[in-house]
């Protein structure tokens, strides 16, 4: 049975840093382009950044732009986000998502719509 188990999670001070992690089991993420979302309490799940499976492209929400980066390391079937100057706003269950499409980011603006949330997500939280 496909797996896909987001963690990494946790509580730190505004500044802090987080590296999230996105680990598949039962499938190859090879074909997969994928996706970070976050929904906070009481608000929508929103994109936050998504990388493709071919070329490496990757696009990144306007407000962690210059703070998160999304990565990927097919040969361990998992994907990261490395989550830097984490702010207020930040806090949110964190969850990957797949998309099987082989485009390009550099071409196409991704819909974040398009991508399968899996699992259960990961909780962020930031000392306020």
């Amino acid at each position: 049975q496909a797996q896909l188990v987001e963690s990494g999670g946790g509580l730190v001070q505004p500044g802090g840093s987080l590296r999230l992690s996105c680990t598949a089991s039962g499938l190859s993420l090879d074909y997969y382009a994928i996706a970070w979302l976050r929904q906070a309490p009481g608000k929508e799940r929103e994109g936050v950044s998504c990388i493709s499976s071919t070329d490496g492209s990757t696009v990144y929400a306007d407000s962690v732009k210059g703070r998160f980066t999304i990565s990927r390391d097919n040969a361990k079937n998992t994907a990261y986000l490395q989550m830097n100057s984490l702010q207020p706003e930040d806090p949110a269950v964190y969850y990957c998502a797949t998309r099987f499409w082989d485009g390009s980011f550099y071409y196409t603006t991704p819909r974040w719509t398009d991508f399968a949330v899996w699992g259960r997500g990961t909780q962020v939280s930031v000392w306020s």
